[in-house]
């Protein structure tokens, strides 16, 4: 047994020797665990902020110049009134996302209790302002009826008193979950592709034969190169997490960075056992990019960290709880966000790590196969 060890603990070594040597990869590293993990947080934003909306007012009452002053930042740019050709012309130029139509008579209408009706053109190619802005203008444009009507916002009943609480994150910021989910997002993609292009490019060294020759056995080999390269991602992700997401973006953490950690560590075992399967699998280092494209990066998306899986068919969630990273997403959004202990997260930890096991060993089988087709 001590053999074993000694025999993984030296090729784990010569393999981080090897990362060293490979200034592209450590530069891969680092730029997706500093500059990537900034980006994904800071230059892609899922809230509304700075939306150009214009506004035709064919009413020019009280209340729809109330609808001017009301729109307004940081949801939404100054609205620019005009004309409603110019309106129609600002949105198929691109130049408004959101053109609000005032009838004549609206406020006429509205005293009159008739119940005109307003048009707003939404320019829905800009998908991720198109949905939320649309509530925004509504629940706007509500709130100033009511007041104008009522002439006071208290005096505004409702049959049904509704009060929203919002947990863990309560200035719905929408930064603090982008940084955390590409850091995730980064360990699973950086380590199966860090290990099974270890594999292949001994392989196609044929230094693989060489290990072959001595006395080692293919778990040894396995074991080497997921720990060596899983240690270098494992650094890397803790930086990510306390400098980058802690620090720089002021993210606060909710739960424990060592259960996430040692979390992380389980799961970078089942995401290397995946890249050497994924490694005896392909045959050369374009066909394992390949197969990343076909199987890892949907299994990313449909993971639970881009959308949840409440929302996608039932076919799919039974196919993703197959897949280990379904089990780390999920952990660790509860560790990260919601503060949960090992209490909570010890049944994903397990199947997590099982379903790691399982392509262990089925990446072993496939191992001398590989080998000799290549051969």
């Amino acid at each position: 047994m001590k053999t074993h060890l000694l025999n993984i603990y030296y090729l784990g070594i010569k393999e981080l020797r090897s990362l060293m040597a490979d200034k592209v990869l450590l530069l891969l590293i680092v730029w997706a665990f500093t500059g990537g993990v900034y980006g994904a947080s800071k230059g892609v934003s899922q809230e509304l902020r700075n939306a150009p909306v214009a506004i035709v007012d064919q009413d020019q009452s009280q209340l729809s110049r109330r609808f001017v002053y009301a729109l307004t930042q940081p949801y939404f740019k100054k609205p620019d009134v005009m004309g409603l050709y110019e309106a129609d012309r600002a949105l198929d130029q691109g130049l408004d996302s959101f053109a609000i139509i005032i009838p004549p008579a609206f406020e006429k209408d509205l005293l009159a209790q008739r119940y005109p009706t307003i048009q707003i053109n939404i320019d829905a190619t800009v998908m991720s302002q198109a949905f939320i802005g649309a509530g925004y203008i509504r629940s706007i444009l509500s709130t100033e009826i009511g007041e104008f009507l009522n002439r006071s916002y208290e005096t505004a009943q409702t049959p049904i008193r509704l009060v929203t609480r919002v947990k863990f994150n309560p200035n719905l910021t929408g930064f603090w979950f982008g940084g955390v989910m590409e850091t995730i997002n980064n360990i699973n993609m950086l380590t199966i592709i860090l290990v099974g292009a270890a594999y292949i490019r001994e392989r196609e060294h044929g230094t693989i034969e060489h290990l072959l020759a001595m006395p080692l056995v293919p778990i040894e080999i396995m074991a080497s190169k997921i720990w060596a390269n899983g240690l270098a991602v494992l650094i890397a992700a803790t930086f990510a997490l306390t400098v980058m997401i802690q620090t720089v973006l002021k993210v606060p953490i909710a739960g424990s960075i060592p259960l996430f950690i040692s979390a992380a560590a389980v799961y970078l075992f089942s995401a290397g056992s995946i890249g050497i399967f994924l490694g005896t699998v392909a045959r050369s280092m374009p066909q394992l990019g390949l197969l990343i494209f076909l199987t890892i990066i949907p299994m990313q998306m449909l993971s639970g960290g881009v959308t949840p899986q409440e929302s996608m068919p039932t076919i799919m969630q039974t196919l993703m709880q197959a897949v280990p990273i379904t089990y780390f997403v999920r952990l660790a959004q509860s560790i990260l966000y919601r503060g949960a202990g090992f209490e909570i997260v010890w049944k994903d930890l397990l199947i997590m790590g099982a379903i790691g096991l399982i392509f262990f060993f089925a990446a072993q089988f496939r191992f001398r196969k590989s080998v000799a087709q290549a051969g």
